[in-house]
């Protein structure tokens, strides 16, 4: 057999034998440019993004054509969006900022409940969305609402600001969790509290994919770590299909 014919064999079995070894290690992997927290996986949840947080997948975001499902007229009944608000115990005068604030749905709801002086800061990473927030806004007449472009490591908030978070079925896609949640921490007053309302990945009948259910144990165990000034207050059960998980920022911590 010639040589190069020789050569071009031996190219071709390492070449089958190094995709082969590729294609069966599922270990996790660490990114050069990412933190130490994160690892990536080949094999994967195809509703998540390989990115594993704390042994959980962030799923993807869901981006501005599902806009529509989020202001579904079902909504109300399969979420009970009226009492999420109820259960989240607003006051006149509070600033509370929707993190993934979509088209407003939530942010809305909860304007009127901190009238006159209160806000409500509208976080989203989409500009489409929050143009259909502010123009959803306009047409029902609410006014204390201010959109805010978010970035993936942070919120884009003033440190010390904010008397609430609140975070509805969004915490999951968050790129950078850890980040983030540190990021929220600094926005916070002393004694301002994160609510977490995620649907529960406890509860088999839920009718939500997977990586985008969270279990109240994984909540508390990310918001719960070192650094992030929060404390648990109570999971509150109220809701058909979510769980909502209260953090609140310790009155002496001080951001760094």
């Amino acid at each position: 057999m010639p040589a190069f014919r020789v050569f071009s064999a031996a190219i071709a079995v390492v070449l089958i034998l190094v995709s082969s070894a590729v294609a069966q290690d599922d270990s996790p992997k660490q990114n050069s440019d990412e933190d130490a927290r994160y690892t990536r996986r080949a094999n994967h949840d195809p509703n998540g993004i390989g990115k594993f947080y704390m042994g959980r997948e962030i799923a993807h975001v869901m981006g501005f054509t599902g806009a529509r499902w989020l202001e579904r007229t079902e909504r109300e009944e399969e979420e009970r969006l009226t009492l999420l608000v109820r259960s989240l115990k607003l006051k006149p005068g509070l600033t509370v900022a929707d993190i993934g604030a979509g088209s407003g749905v939530i942010s809305m709801l909860m304007a009127d409940q901190i009238l006159p002086d209160g806000k409500v800061m509208a976080v989203d990473i989409q500009q489409e969305m929050l143009d259909r927030l502010a123009a959803n806004c306009k047409k029902r007449g609410v006014t204390n609402v201010v959109p805010v472009k978010g970035k993936v490591k942070s919120p884009n908030l003033k440190p010390g600001s904010v008397d609430l978070i609140i975070l509805v079925d969004v915490y999951h896609e968050f790129e950078f969790p850890y980040e983030m949640t540190l990021e929220m921490s600094k926005s916070l007053k002393p004694g301002g509290r994160i609510a977490w309302v995620e649907y529960r990945k406890e509860d088999i009948t839920v009718p939500i994919k997977l990586v985008h259910k969270m279990s109240e144990a994984q909540v508390k165990r990310e918001a719960s770590q070192d650094g992030l000034g929060l404390k648990f207050v109570e999971t509150i059960g109220v809701l058909p299909r979510q769980h909502i998980v209260i953090f609140e920022k310790a009155q002496d911590n001080s951001d760094r």
